[in-house]
């Protein structure tokens, strides 16, 4: 396009990104060029400018795997979108920019109405939630959901999948303000992290037969332990910052399977699965079932304070960058 453009780039993993100004992009065959308008954080971020998250681009490389925006131009090939069009993407990596060109086979039209700042982190938190909790866990109406991390841009989701899905829902969160964002999220119980005796404080409460954990580390034991027969156990992230070992003689007595989810690997071997995943919720938030939570929008010029926010895990629900 032959101008200049802002990103949030990583250039060496032994050093912070930095805001700086690149090249703007041009759409190749088969993608659009899209203003971006807004971009979700999300935990991976953190990962990725350190070198640690499982799916790396070649650096220098933008930050920001979801975003929202306006088409702008659209290259060869591509027929089911127009200039003018607002749509939401998982991208991967490039949010985080003024502009961007992606595949538009990862583009999806966003329903009337739907705020920019709301779709931008729409995909991957409600995305993990309901493809983890209906795919593979295959919650079941009336059985119990234990969600730790619940009031994260993640666990906030699966608080409300949860219980759209018939489930009775337990929320795990820290602090008094957090576990009010999960009631208000559709929690039946709620229990604070900190909990002195968190086994025994689940186990009152009957116990899980699903278990959404997105902190792993200390919180896994406790969790597990209060896994009923034949439970199923997802791991979605450790935002705790502790891989947990996992006894497989405990899986064995306990008849628990342990499941790992990683919603972007879906792309690669269940993309239609996926797809179908996010027509559903499109579809849930068109309906009004959906109320996705944002606790903070920063703009662009402030995203190292937004990543701070992030990694010292002070919001509930997405952090949005308003570009």
């Amino acid at each position: 396009m032959g101008f200049v453009m802002r990103a949030y780039q990583i250039s060496d993993f032994e050093r912070a990104p930095a805001l700086i100004e690149v090249d703007a992009p041009t759409a190749k065959a088969g993608e659009v060029l899209l203003r971006i308008e807004a971009c979700g954080l999300n935990f991976a971020d953190l990962l990725m400018a350190k070198g640690k998250y499982q799916d790396i681009p070649p650096l220098p490389a933008t930050l920001g795997l979801e975003l929202a925006g306006t088409v702008e131009s659209v290259g060869d090939g591509v027929a089911n979108l127009s200039a003018g069009e607002r749509v939401a993407v998982y991208a991967g990596s490039g949010g985080l920019a003024e502009y961007g060109a992606f595949p538009a086979s990862r583009c999806l039209k966003l329903p009337a109405g739907m705020p920019v700042t709301e779709a931008a982190g729409f995909q991957i938190a409600y995305g993990t939630s309901h493809l983890a909790l209906e795919h593979a866990a295959r919650l079941k109406p009336g059985e119990t959901l234990l969600v730790t991390g619940a009031a994260g841009g993640v666990g906030l989701t699966a608080v409300e999948i949860g219980k759209l899905m018939g489930a009775r829902v337990i929320a795990c969160a820290r602090g008094e303000a957090k576990l009010a964002a999960a009631r208000a999220a559709g929690a039946d119980e709620v229990i604070d992290s900190d909990h002195p005796d968190l086994r025994g404080a689940l186990k009152e409460l009957g116990g899980a037969d699903v278990v959404y954990d997105t902190i792993g580390g200390p919180l896994f034991t406790p969790c597990f332990r209060a896994c009923r027969p034949e439970g199923r156990y997802l791991l979605i992230g450790f935002a705790g910052g502790e891989v947990q070992q996992i006894p497989a003689n405990h899986l064995l007595v306990k008849n628990v399977s342990v499941i790992g989810f990683w919603w972007g690997g879906y792309l690669k071997f269940n993309e239609p699965a996926l797809t179908r995943s996010l027509e559903t919720l499109l579809g849930w938030y068109a309906e009004g079932r959906l109320k996705p939570h944002v606790s903070h929008v920063l703009p662009l010029d402030r995203v190292e304070e937004a990543m701070t926010l992030l990694r010292e895990r002070k919001s509930t629900g997405k952090i949005v960058i308003a570009i």
